[in-house]
């Protein structure tokens, strides 16, 4: 964003500039990462739905949970495994990890970056 300003804003940037230049480069960069994290959870580690949803299951074990609590967590597991089975749903939780940040950082930088006109003194 602050290259933005410098280069292609000629040193002024307003809130609403800064703000567009800084979400176009986070919907860049979360679609960089949803689509590296699918190559990863599809190639490099096939049922990882799988190994979580036991992992989480013997975690509630493990700690001397109650009855209901495990079937809780069974129930938790199961649905974990169905969503991460569906591509859309799969794709849409990756890209809210991280495109969170990304809108803190845009608003925060958008204000902080901005500069306006400065109209010459007559």
């Amino acid at each position: 964003m602050r290259s933005y300003r410098e280069n292609a804003g000629g040193g002024h940037l307003t809130f609403g500039r800064g703000f567009a230049v800084g979400i176009l480069i986070t919907l860049i960069s979360s679609a960089c990462y949803v689509g590296t994290w699918k190559i990863v959870y599809f190639k490099l580690m096939p049922g990882f739905a799988e190994k979580y949803a036991a992992h989480m299951v013997e975690r509630a074990k493990a700690s001397g949970a109650n009855q209901q609590k495990m079937d809780e967590t069974a129930r938790q597991a199961q649905q974990f495994k169905k969503m991460c089975a569906n591509p859309a749903i799969n794709v849409a939780l990756t890209f809210m990890e991280v495109f969170p940040i990304g809108l803190v950082v845009t608003l925060l930088s958008a204000g902080i970056l901005r500069k306006k006109v400065r109209e010459p003194k007559k």
